[in-house]
């Protein structure tokens, strides 16, 4: 059972998904969980990826995951209506093999990814550079001191109210860490 309630569950839609989400609105900096691809991106990656190399729907869906460095899984339902976009285009071709469809591109679609090179290289490079930030892992030790500090406040917090001097000194301690973190 589907809820279309565009508040809270946007972000358990697929990032890759195109469509009613306008380009303006939603532009978050800095990653986490902004959208990968922009509208009708997907169509180039894809192409680019049957053009280098004749492939399943499931190995697009594998290879982009390992592109991104984990922690991204493209939905089937973004991916496989792409595919069928691309072929009704004439942009893809697909032929059955033991019941599943193995996408190529045409020399439409060749030409198409050429006529577009610039758009298609700069996706690339925008790939490129949100894998790496996805690749970022903090160090285990300060997860723990993270988790630590979590603790630590939750606890302090749950026993009442604090005296304004109190309040003040682990303000104070809270932003001398964050000025920690940002020495370079």
């Amino acid at each position: 059972m589907h809820h279309h309630n565009h508040t809270g569950c946007r972000f358990a839609r697929d990032p890759l998904e195109s469509g009613e989400h306008g380009r303006g609105r939603h532009r978050h900096q800095g990653g986490g969980r902004r959208r990968i691809f922009d509208h009708g991106d997907l169509r180039f990656v894809l192409l680019g990826m049957i053009a280098a190399r004749p492939a399943h729907g499931y190995d697009l869906i594998k290879a982009l995951e390992e592109r991104m460095g984990g922690g991204y899984s493209p939905s089937p339902g973004v991916i496989y209506p792409t595919l069928t976009m691309l072929e009704e285009q004439g942009y893809a071709a697909s032929t059955a093999e033991d019941g599943k469809k193995l996408y190529r591109v045409t020399p439409e679609g060749e030409a198409f990814l050429q006529a577009n090179a610039a758009t298609a290289e700069a996706i690339q490079t925008r790939i490129g550079a949100l894998a790496r930030e996805r690749s970022v892992v903090p160090d285990p030790r300060i997860i723990r001191a993270m988790e630590n500090l979590k603790t630590a406040l939750r606890l302090r917090l749950a026993g009442g109210s604090l005296a304004d001097e109190r309040v003040q000194a682990i303000a104070a301690a809270i932003d001398a860490a964050a000025a920690e973190v940002e020495r370079a």
